[in-house]
């Protein structure tokens, strides 16, 4: 295991920025290629390009970002999901960054944000290994690079891993709902739980047991009949309303019906619809065809006078 925890083979990418001192960033790329080998490729890459490249997911066992000493790197929130991206699965990611001891700069995060940023990325794992402050030469550069005057700054050094699967990859879950019997063949109950739901001949002693009359509940007014009047609803109260609702319920439909049957005409003798052989020698429907009981009758004016 060399140096960074990087070993022979491994593909690395290293992130640097306008911050990092050319000689610096150098000699790391020189140092990381020694480590993985002349035949591996060691990918290195602005982090204001970084989204542009051409890198595809999971192309990257370890990435180094901010490792340039003298670098003042900040990452933002897509920058740290680009690395998420192009990690391996169980890559790893080792990273520095410039933090503040108090909230209060919007540019510059605290250092309990950095882990958090990390693990909203995507991160797992993730956890500090150092906390240093600022050389002379690095406050230099944080004051032209980021115009920053105060002197509450720390390095920190922080790594995280890629979870051991790709984003958006699924697997199919065996999952099993069937009961498992006990040795009759039955399911497994715990007696404890069965001893509380179990009523024995004690727990139904009558004489320990009060028991409610529900007719007690009831009092007098309880039992008196509603005036149907009173059921009816505002628009049936109306007076002159003589048409009951749809699928009426406060008894206007029926009271409707009942004046309807109690207004049709009567006959005396209850032949007068029948027809001339059967009506009375007086009745006024005489010469009229036999009609249907309730049917409305219309006189003509000299039956009325003979009437």
């Amino acid at each position: 295991m060399g140096e960074y925890g990087i070993a022979p083979g491994q593909r690395v990418a290293i992130v640097w920025d306008a911050s990092s001192p050319v000689e610096a960033l150098k000699d790391l790329v020189d140092k990381i290629q020694a480590l993985v080998g002349a035949d591996i490729r060691v990918a290195v890459e602005n982090i204001h390009q970084l989204s542009q490249s051409a890198h595809g997911e999971s192309s990257f066992d370890v990435i180094l970002s901010g490792m340039v000493p003298g670098s003042t790197v900040q990452h933002s929130a897509d920058v740290l999901a680009e690395i998420a991206r192009i990690l391996k699965p169980g890559g790893r990611v080792l990273l520095k960054e410039l933090v503040v001891t108090e909230s209060g700069n919007s540019k510059i995060k605290t250092a309990a944000k950095l882990p958090t940023a990390l693990t909203l990325s995507g991160l797992v794992e993730v956890k500090e290994l150092q906390k240093e402050p600022l050389t002379p030469e690095e406050a230099q550069a944080v004051r032209e690079h980021l115009g920053y005057q105060g002197n509450d700054l720390l390095i920190v050094q922080i790594e995280g891993r890629k979870p051991n699967f790709e984003v958006g990859s699924s697997s199919q879950l065996k999952l099993s709902f069937a009961k498992k019997p006990g040795p009759s063949g039955k399911p497994s109950v715990d007696p404890a739980t069965a001893k509380l739901w179990t009523l024995s001949a004690n727990d139904m002693n009558d004489e320990e047991m009060d028991l409610l009359d529900s007719d007690e509940l009831l009092d007098s007014e309880d039992l008196k009949k509603p005036d149907p009047s009173s059921l009816r609803a505002p628009s049936c109260k109306e007076m002159g309303k003589k048409k009951a609702c749809k699928n009426c319920t406060c008894g206007l439909a029926e009271e409707l019906e009942q004046e309807k049957k109690s207004s049709q005409p009567k006959s005396a003798c209850g032949n007068c619809y029948l027809g001339d052989a059967f009506r009375c020698a007086s009745c006024p429907y005489l010469g009229m065809p036999a009609f249907k009981p309730g049917e409305k009758i219309l006189l003509k004016e000299n039956q009325l006078h003979d009437a």
